[in-house]
């Protein structure tokens, strides 16, 4: 892969992580910008013109998915890798739905989004779990499918779940259950 006329936006509101990766990244010779939010993305997409992306699936106000088409219309030909630490299958199916080349769960270096970037196709020598994910994890998925399903909406997906719309806040304030 040509680096040098490569340039990459990250969109993610932690400064900290977009700081290490820009530096990590513009020493592997990309031309990096980074955007905070939805409104700073789009507006740094149209003018920049990102050739690659990387998107975290939760944004302080928005979210990640939402933003994906948006940011596709803006810069069509841009590759776009979705980065989260709230990682469900739900939300990585859709993210490959929606047009983004590669899922990445946080946390991840520079290391591992040029490997996202590098290897967008399927692998179907990927190594299989042997035991199956915890009922935890189960619940997490199921959790996250719902949400999805409301567009994001906290309070209609309480409704459908049966539970009380501050302890889904606070399951979802936490980190997934790992498998």
């Amino acid at each position: 892969m040509q680096n040098q006329a490569q340039r990459l936006l990250i969109v993610d509101d932690d400064e900290m992580f977009c700081h290490v990766l820009s530096r990590a990244l513009t020493r592997r010779g990309f031309e990096v910008m980074v955007a905070h939010d939805a409104d700073q993305a789009l507006s740094t997409a149209s003018h920049f013109k990102p050739t690659m992306a990387t998107l975290d699936l939760k944004l302080e106000h928005s979210s990640g998915l939402k933003l994906l088409p948006d940011l596709l219309s803006a810069v069509p030909d841009c590759r776009i890798v979705v980065l989260t630490g709230y990682s469900s299958i739900a939300t990585a199916v859709e993210a490959i739905k929606l047009g983004a080349i590669n899922y990445l769960c946080k946390p991840a270096d520079a290391d591992d989004v040029m490997t996202a970037f590098e290897h967008p196709d399927a692998d179907p020598n990927v190594e299989l779990a042997d035991n199956p994910p915890s009922i935890n994890r189960i619940t997490w998925e199921h959790i996250q499918k719902v949400l999805q399903e409301h567009d994001g909406n906290i309070s209609a997906t309480a409704r459908a779940l049966g539970m009380h719309r501050r302890t889904l806040q606070r399951k979802l304030q936490k980190r997934p259950v790992r498998r």
